[in-house]
């Protein structure tokens, strides 16, 4: 499970490092892709190939479900970390979530997020991001 909110900066090869606390459960091997809301969603291999089943069962002849698949898989990259913990992360990634610099990594139960900072505070002080009304949704899911 990841959890916690850790800034980052990025070095002049798009390399980052990830949270010590988060290595162990990433692996050795990881997924790397376009993630929603301009962040970056980072899969345990685990992880990956049970989105990976999820997404295959979707029908063909759906436009939105064929639309999702290509978001996902085309901006998709297998990871590894190198020795001092830095993973680099490719220029079409980069580009989709803004990251130059200064970084945010997030840790969600099933996944790390890389946002870029401006884009993380952006997205926190959102005044439309009303947690209470997100939380009634939740109690309609079930949560």
């Amino acid at each position: 499970m990841f959890l916690g909110e850790f800034n980052h900066t990025l070095d002049s090869k798009g390399r980052i490092i990830v949270p010590s606390k988060f290595r162990e459960s990433l692996g050795e091997e990881f997924v790397m892709t376009k993630g929603l809301d301009n962040c970056l969603f980072v899969f345990p291999k685990e992880e990956w190939k049970e989105l990976e089943n999820k997404l295959k069962q979707l029908p063909l002849t759906n436009k939105d479900a064929r639309a999702f698949v290509r978001f996902f898989f085309s901006g998709a990259s297998e990871a590894s970390l190198d020795k001092q913990g830095r993973v680099l992360i490719p220029q079409n990634l980069r580009d989709h979530s803004r990251l130059e610099k200064d970084a945010v990594i997030i840790g969600v139960p099933n996944r790390i997020e890389i946002w870029s900072s401006d884009l993380w505070d952006e997205y926190t002080n959102d005044e439309n991001l009303s947690y209470e009304s997100i939380a009634e949704h939740m109690a309609e899911l079930g949560i």
